[in-house]
């Protein structure tokens, strides 16, 4: 009886999970979509493969934002990720590389369904994979625009208990839709980390060529800060850093920082997580929840853009 009725569930659950969405994905690629756009990507094993754009991006959206999250926010992930590969591939004149993205963070992140199946169990692949098949299909071919040309449409984690950052308090130079905007997050806390280094970590860690010695108030001192109140410049050891470069350099979360020193070691606590620069995923989680479109939230994070389908970028 028990064996019965473990067949029945097995045959319940072929019937109403897999076989419906069995069904959809052959009907989806049955379509002819003479209109896609192919993207060359540098695969981890060296090739370079070429992808529809619109299911390259499904890998993009799959690795960059957790599956759980509500389908408005996904939707705005999944334009920003088309607007960095439109632009991208609109650069591709003259690139000698041979390729437009690869699949790590120098470019976006990428996997691929097998990577998915890894990262979800069966059953989670079959439903996740459809929630973010959904979310690029429904919004195929939308990019952000300013300027006549694409964004840069920056993303991170988690903005923290700050607002996001400006351009070019993080870089070299400003992008008048990269501003500070309220973070937008529920939890302003939600990443808090704390890291200790002793003199010789630190030494270790910056490249100081001096035997390391006990640490005095002047070792780690931020120096001047961003508009919206994160590190900007650091004096560390004696040298002066960005604190894109200190947070590269010590693996911090990111330059939201609170710096306390005794003499055998540096406690570092950090809020946030990212460069918070443009859009911060789990903002735009909480904004989804809290009623906020995909579009609404885009012109949160990029005041000032426009939502324009390729063909009429």
């Amino acid at each position: 009886m028990r064996k019965e009725w473990l067949r029945i569930l097995v045959l319940l659950v072929i019937i109403i999970v897999l076989f419906p969405w069995t069904v959809l994905r052959w009907y989806n690629q049955s379509e002819v979509r003479t209109e896609d756009i192919a993207i060359r990507v540098l695969m981890p094993d060296g090739q370079v493969k070429s992808l529809d754009l619109e299911d390259y991006l499904v890998g993009v959206v799959a690795a960059e934002m957790p599956a759980e999250f509500e389908e408005e926010a996904l939707k705005a992930q999944a334009i920003a990720a088309r607007t960095y590969a439109a632009q991208r591939i609109s650069q591709r004149s003259g690139n000698e590389a041979g390729y437009d993205v690869d699949t790590t963070v120098n470019s976006q992140v990428w996997i691929s369904e097998a990577k998915m199946k890894e990262k979800w169990n069966l059953l989670s692949y079959w439903r996740y994979h459809s929630k973010i098949e959904k979310a690029v299909t429904s919004t195929k071919d939308q990019v952000l625009v300013a300027g006549g040309q694409y964004i840069d449409a920056f993303f991170h984690s988690s903005t923290g208990r700050k607002p996001t950052e400006r351009a070019e308090d993080v870089w070299s130079s400003s992008r008048p839709y990269l501003q500070n905007v309220a973070a937008g997050e529920e939890k302003p806390t939600r990443y808090v980390k704390t890291y200790t280094f002793t003199p010789s970590d630190l030494y270790q860690k910056v490249g100081h060529s001096s035997t390391a010695k006990a640490f005095t108030e002047s070792d780690f001192v931020v120096l001047s800060e961003t508009a919206a109140g994160r590190a900007k410049v650091v004096r560390v050891l004696g040298k002066n850093y960005t604190g894109a470069q200190i947070r590269t350099l010590l693996g911090l979360a990111s330059t939201d920082m609170e710096i306390t020193i005794t003499p055998q070691q540096i406690k570092i606590t950090t809020y946030g997580n990212g460069h918070a620069v443009g859009m911060s995923q789990y903002g735009a989680n909480d904004l989804a929840k809290a009623g906020k479109t995909c579009e609404e939230i885009l012109q949160h994070y990029y005041p000032g853009t426009q939502l324009l389908n390729l063909t009429k970028a």
